[in-house]
């Protein structure tokens, strides 16, 4: 069978792609430069061409149906390879913008002392960092590319969007080198819950760390909220508490004197990996040059500053 029959005409198409990316019928339009009417009624004429519902417009303009959902995505995909195609034809370098989202914490305690690296590798790609707690929505378009730290049991991982593990870094509590803790010495992890821990937006960290230590967790913890990983750094840093951090987070600190790593007097805490540094992107710009040349350059910042532990050797090949 002849499947090119099925090609419905590219007018509704690109109107129904550019609603699915934008989440809207009137961001559409705009991006199209047409009127929102013309865009409204292409989508109602690629609906009535595939006998399928494609927007529920019950839950707003811009939002799909299960099928719409799942057909968008192909054809956003199709999308990009037209358009790659046709900029290979035209002799058309690929584009040399970067957009990257990232967790706040490891976007400014160790992406952004290392970014001038990646520009003097890379004077031609020009790179836009965003700091956000939360990730992009790459159908929308808002990113080529994220970081996200993904605690451990996490969600598993979305369709069409490829990953790879950058590091694992084991966790632990600092604290300023003077901060007095209230009780006198440390000898064990029961001893924090008299400290005042420092806090992101819940305590699912320190819970997590301390069930790592063997301890069974109270109802409650103590703490001030912070919201921020780099936000409790600071609080540790200033005399404020102690808070939890990896080699990302406080390697600087730690090096100049600002901050010490707790321990108990007696033993050493236990080892404690609660999650990891992971790097995503959509399918269809994976391999893209910017994507694929600021994805080895971070893999290879890493490995240098960051050598993995022995159980990580030869993970995340891609």
């Amino acid at each position: 069978m002849d499947r090119r029959k099925f090609l419905p005409p590219f007018a509704p198409l690109r109107a129904f792609e550019a609603v699915g990316r934008l989440r809207g019928v009137r961001k559409a339009a705009e991006a199209l430069m047409v009127d929102h009417a013309i865009v409204s009624r292409h989508v109602r004429a690629l609906e009535a061409w595939t006998g399928i519902t494609l927007l529920d417009r019950s839950r707003g303009a811009g939002m799909l149906t299960e099928q719409g959902a799942v057909y968008h995505a192909r054809i956003t995909a199709a999308f990009a390879e037209i358009a790659n195609a046709t900029a290979d034809l035209m002799h058309v370098p690929d584009t040399r913008l970067l957009r990257l989202w990232c967790v706040p914490g490891f976007a400014s305690r160790w992406l952004m002392p290392r970014l001038d690296r990646f520009h003097k590798r890379h004077p031609g790609i020009e790179l836009e960092v965003r700091p956000s707690d939360r990730p992009p929505d790459f159908a929308a378009d808002e990113a080529d590319v994220d970081i996200r730290y993904i605690r451990d049991g996490s969600p598993a991982r979305q369709e069409r969007i490829r990953r790879i593990e950058l590091a694992r870094p084991a966790v632990y509590p600092v604290i300023n080198p003077s901060f007095p803790l209230g009780g006198g010495r440390l000898f064990g992890p029961l001893d924090l819950l008299r400290a005042p821990l420092l806090h992101e937006e819940g305590d699912d960290e320190w819970r997590a760390w301390l069930a790592a230590q063997g301890v069974t967790v109270p109802s409650q913890l103590p703490g001030v909220r912070l919201w921020h990983a780099h936000v409790c750094i600071d609080a540790a840093r200033q005399g404020q508490g102690v808070a939890l951090g990896n080699d990302f987070l406080v390697a600087a600190e730690l090096d100049a004197g600002a901050l010490r790593r707790l321990e108990p007097a007696e033993a050493a805490f236990r080892p404690a990996i609660l999650g990891s540094y992971a790097l995503m992107a959509r399918e269809d710009r994976w391999s893209s040059d910017p994507v694929a040349k600021f994805r080895r350059w971070l893999r290879a910042a890493i490995r240098n500053d960051m050598p993995p532990a022995p159980d990580e050797a030869g993970a995340d090949i891609d």
